[in-house]
């Protein structure tokens, strides 16, 4: 990672520091503005004249000036301006010889390229070229752009530049690869295959700069493939280290994941020891339990590795990582191994408070089960006055869960502290702390409730009111013992206002009612006087405390209690009036009482159990620690539970294999190199042991790894920042690798030769030739250089080189065809006259649109350009039951017809659902309105059972929604079946400029125009939605627009050629103009309905 940021920000950061002055200057005017300018206005202006300024500068024939605009225009990115209104400016520079030019303009296009996708597609043809250039920041510069444009139709020139760069020889690119990966995955998830394939490529890479990456890629895309991670465990587990810090994040919680479903679990040993103490007492004479106790847990030795290799990552600056290693301890090592941690995670609580807010929640869960490793650290968790209340209540909940009879006493004098806080609801946490110690430690029961109850006498409303809770269940423990305090409580009714406390209050007197005889009647009539003005919890205890007085003691009671019930009868809530109701019929008997009423004392005066006071962190252990699902406490999207331990570990031996083989390749490597120096080990002790234990594949890792050296040599003088980064990022080995480059150099100037003059043709053919050829031109690299890559295992270099001569030759051959690719867009150039769109490129409308708006030719350009990509939408033709056994479905393909100019496309879908063949399927006698025409389809000669077939037909429905009928014949049968078109259907979407839309559209006004106000639904309100829902109606092709809440669209009718223009303008309050401008009317109008449900509807 450090050779790529130094090798990057001497490149690139000349630029950014030559910003520097540029911007300083640019503010020196400003601050000398005229006196009439109000300052206060200088936040909002828009400065419409530098951004002019700039680009002019862009358009200029001078590199330099080129160079200037983009130092300032990455500079107002770097202060957070919005720069998005120079992207065309911008983009056509991406194509500039100058490479300090080509570098910004891409750290631009990075930032932008997904905001304005539909510009950046244009160049297309230019990134694909960029993944050829000689210098390693274009080319994964050019990678990264390129998955950033997130549109269906690029997906397999996505898919092709990622398996080029997935094998290129520097690792940033390779890195780079990684990311695309997973934009790639989230754009188009069925090409999963493909790209599996390439993570276990570049899980085989032994870059440092690469692990991290790929492995984030893994757990996107395939996280339940752990058989990719078998052979590449080792390597990870010793390239750990090295790794740049969020790569060792996620390599660690991977890691995590494999270990718990690859080993046994290294508490087995406590549980065995465990199981014979308690069972010795009973049954010491078994000898079963001897030969249990004697066959100790031995740590499988990959298990261990994890362990060893994580261990100093404890130290490392960044408190992910040290997170990452302590939930990796948590849950992978033996319990008398994890206590290392909890050093490292008490030393996080320095850091800001974000940081300490997470690192204590993890410690509140481990405290819960394990007090032992925290305890030596009490002092750590006591709260500081500035601490804010999130801290505060974390430390309180850790302080609460490491409480024992040892320390008490003193957590007991700082909780008394703590109460007197200002923070209200700090304080309140703080009893409740107190009640929850009370109970966990019955010595100090006693101590806790009476401290409770001096708070009493606080003269803090709600730490009264928290006390009253917390001592309303502390008595329902014990609450014979306490009578008196349920009295003491009883007096305050008169002084607390807090509805929970006042409810908690009544709820002890009516459920100890009989210890209080004489309190709980007066305290009956106190509340019957106040009924009316207690909060609704308040009221519901009064209720209960009436209907319990009247069960046990209803002389006293009886009338009050069934006044209180008059008053609940008919109060505002109810939930009052429905409880009175109820406690009515069931405590007052009458005719009407049912069965229940018997049961009424039973029912109210029953024992209730009493409340457990227990950790809010007592279930998160069912998160792996570290997680947000863990924060939450609740299983977010992307959370992977871990699995339980295996009770047989599975075979070790699967990661035996390419770990050796990797092992031998280094050390193999070293010796060919300079035969009389001894090999160095490129892992640690363990992994060295292991690869040197074998020696059957010395002679094709030998091959393999000159040829590699060789490869990586060769880009010496055509990419030094790439030699350079290799070097850098994989020389970690120490001192005898530096003493082997002499040797090397002679080795490899044949390569280095052959190199030189393949990096010549590339450049010439791509700079001379077409970019319809760049596509299969990079295609025909990736396959020849991956096949150079499996032959070269089993060769010599000297075959190596004479295969690069031959790659050299194939690839000048595939640069002079001229087939087209899929996107082949040239570079367009602000000389240009006119700009053509060839018919057959497939294209969105609104990107070929904006290609013209960025030409500086005036000329009206309006042509028929081929529709954006949407899903087809199937209708039934004739049912399976009506058609006996034959079904047909049809779709509108939206492609131009073969058969005429006039017709549209149907694709029409046949399928024998039955068990014999169908013959001579073809189609009979037509029924077509007047000027109608039909282009029908070859007949089927046979239609085998359960086989499906795709045929074409063209229909010219002459500019209406009239339906074609006709037969649908077998050998036997005739079936009269009908296609009636959707209006959007009979359209082919243009392209052309914002300028000529406003123009054809005011010739087409008065009775051509047609328009209608719609409510649109909240979420149809943003521009792709608008844009998905309008083409999915109608064939339609989108046209710039200078203005966000005006969206243009553009087709001609297919038989007549007739222009139809829509507008959809967003108004005020949630309401949108839907107009449509075109000579026919009739369609117009069918048209605009069709649109208002579509738009409207969520």
């Amino acid at each position: 990672m450090s050779a790529s940021s130094l090798s990057y920000n001497d490149q690139g950061g000349e630029a950014a520091a030559a910003a520097a002055p540029e911007l300083g200057q640019e503010a020196a005017p400003g601050s000398a503005a005229p006196p009439s300018t109000p300052s206060a206005f200088g936040l909002f202006s828009s400065d419409t004249k530098k951004n002019e300024d700039l680009k002019q500068m862009l358009e200029s024939n001078k590199d330099s000036a080129k160079l200037d605009a983009m130092k300032r225009i990455v500079g107002m990115i770097a202060k957070g301006k919005n720069a998005s209104e120079l992207f065309p400016a911008v983009v056509k520079n991406v194509a500039s010889k100058n490479i300090e030019i080509k570098k910004l303009v891409y750290v631009y296009l990075m930032r932008y390229a997904e905001e304005q996708q539909d510009l950046a597609l244009l160049s297309i043809s230019t990134f694909q070229r960029a993944l050829k250039d000689p210098n390693q920041l274009i080319r994964a510069s050019a990678l990264r752009v390129l998955s950033s444009i997130r549109v269906p139709i690029i997906v397999p020139i996505m898919m092709l530049a990622i398996k080029e760069a997935s094998a290129d020889l520097s690792p940033y690119v390779r890195k780079n690869a990684a990311h695309a990966i997973q934009k790639l995955y989230s754009l188009d998830p069925e090409q999963k295959e493909m790209l599996i394939e390439v993570i276990e490529k570049l899980l085989k890479d032994r870059s440092t700069l690469v692990a991290g990456s790929v492995v984030m890629a893994f757990e996107e895309v395939c996280p339940d493939r752990i058989d990719l991670i078998h052979k590449n465990y080792r390597k990870l587990c010793n390239l750990l280290v090295d790794v740049e810090e969020w790569g060792q994040v996620v390599i660690i919680h991977m890691l995590t994941r494999y270990a718990r479903t690859q080993f046994e679990s290294p508490w087995k040993e406590d549980g065995v020891f465990e199981e014979y103490n308690e069972k010795d007492f009973y049954e010491s004479d078994e000898e079963q339990k001897e030969q249990k106790m004697k066959k100790p847990y031995a740590m499988d030795p990959d298990h261990r590795l994890l362990i060893r290799n994580t261990k100093p990552l404890l130290q490392s600056r960044n408190a992910a990582v040290v997170m990452a290693v302590a939930q990796l301890y948590w849950h992978l090592a033996p319990k008398s191994e994890a206590g290392i941690v909890s050093k490292s995670l008490v030393r996080l609580l320095r850091s800001n408070r974000e940081v300490q807010y997470i690192v204590l929640q993890n410690i509140a869960t481990m405290s819960i089960q394990r007090k032992g490793m925290f305890e030596p650290y009490l002092k750590s968790f006591y709260v500081r006055s500035t601490d804010p209340t999130m801290i505060k209540t974390s430390k309180l909940e850790i302080l609460t869960n490491l409480a024992n009879e040892a320390n008490i006493s003193t957590l007991l004098r700082e909780f008394q502290t703590y109460v007197k806080s200002q923070d209200k609801q700090f304080a309140a946490a703080t009893i409740q702390a107190i009640g929850r110690c009370s109970t966990n430690i019955s010595e100090v029961t006693d101590t806790c409730l009476n401290g409770l109850v001096c708070l009493l006498s606080n003269r803090d409303e709600i730490v009264v009111a928290e006390s009253v809770v917390v001592i309303k269940k502390l008595l329902q423990t014990q609450p014979a013992h306490h009578g008196e305090i349920i009295k003491h409580m009883a007096k305050l009714l008169d002084t607390i206002t807090v509805p929970v406390a006042r409810a908690s209050i009544l709820w002890l007197i009516g459920e100890y009612c009989e210890r209080v005889p004489k309190i709980a009647p007066d305290i009956l009539r106190k509340m019957a006087k106040s009924f009316t003005n207690e909060d609704d919890l308040v009221k519901l205890q009064i209720l209960n405390l009436g209907a319990k007085l009247y069960l046990t003691n209803s002389k006293q009671t009886k009338l009050l209690t069934q006044y209180i019930l008059n008053l609940g009868k008919y109060d505002q809530s109810y939930d009052i009036r429905d409880r009175t109701r109820f406690i009515r019929q069931l405590i007052v008997p009458n005719e009407k009482s049912g069965a229940l009423s018997k049961y009424a004392k039973k029912i109210f005066l029953a024992q209730k159990p009493a409340p457990l006071l227990e950790s809010p962190f007592k279930d998160r252990d069912r998160f792996q620690l570290g997680t947000l699902s863990h924060t939450l406490n609740t299983k977010a999207t992307g959370y992977l539970e871990l699995s339980d331990w295996p009770e047989v570990a599975p075979d070790p031996s699967v990661r035996n294999v390419e770990v050796i083989e990797l092992g031998k390749e280094w050390s193999a490597n070293l010796g060919k190199a300079k035969k009389e120096k001894p090999t160095e080990k490129f892992y640690s002790s363990s992994e060295g042991e292991e690869s040197a234990s074998t020696t059957d594949t010395e002679s094709e890792s030998t091959s393999e790894s000159e040829n590699e050296k060789e490869e990586g040599s060769s880009m010496g003088n055509s990419e030094s920042s790439s030699s350079k980064e290799v070097s850098d990022s994989e020389s970690k080995e120490g001192t005898a690798k530096k003493k082997l480059k002499t040797s090397e150099k002679s080795d490899s100037d044949d390569a280095e030769k052959t190199s030189k003059m393949l990096s010549k043709k590339r450049r010439s053919s791509g700079s001379s030739d077409s970019e319809s050829s760049s596509t299969e031109e990079s295609s025909t690299d990736s396959e020849s250089e991956s096949d150079s890559e499996s032959d070269s295992e089993s060769r010599k270099p000297k075959n190596a080189i004479a295969k690069r001569k031959e790659m050299a030759v194939q690839e000048k051959k595939a640069s002079t065809k001229q087939d087209v690719s899929l996107l082949d867009l040239d570079d367009f150039s602000p000389m240009s006259s006119s700009v053509k769109v060839p018919t057959s490129v497939t294209l969105s409308s609104s990107l070929v649109a904006d290609l013209e708006g960025l030409s500086l030719s005036t000329s009206s350009v309006i042509n028929v350009s081929s529709p954006t990509f949407v899903p087809m939408k199937t209708h039934e033709l004739l049912h399976r039951m009506s058609g006996k056994g034959l079904a047909a479905h049809y779709h509108f393909s939206r492609q131009p017809c073969i058969f005429g100019g006039q017709m549209i496309s149907v694709q029409v879908t046949l399928t024998n659902t039955t068990d014999h063949k169908l013959e001579n399927i073809h189609i009979g006698e037509r029924k077509l309105p007047a000027g109608m025409k039909m282009h029908v389809f070859n007949p089927i000669e046979v239609l085998k059972p359960e086989e499906s077939i795709t045929v074409s037909m063209g229909i010219d429905f002459c500019d209406s929604t009239q339906t074609a009928s006709f037969q649908l014949c077998t050998k036997e049968d005739h079936f009269n079946v009908c296609i009636q078109p959707p209006v959007g259907e009979l359209l082919l979407p243009v392209t052309m400029s914002e300028k000529d839309f406003t123009t054809e559209q005011g010739m087409l006004t008065g009775m051509n125009e047609t328009s209608a106000t719609i409510t649109v639904a909240p979420q149809n309100s943003t521009r792709l939605v608008i844009l998905e829902k309008v083409i999915k109606a109608a064939n339609l092709g989108v046209v710039p627009s200078g203005q966000d809440n005006i969206h243009r669209f553009a087709a001609k009718t297919v038989h007549s050629g007739s222009l139809m223009l829509v507008t959809v303008e967003l108004k005020e309050g949630s309401t949108a103009q839907l107009i449509i401008n075109t000579e026919k009317t009739v369609i117009g109008s069918i048209l605009l309905r069709e649109l208002k449900p579509v738009l409207s509807q969520g």
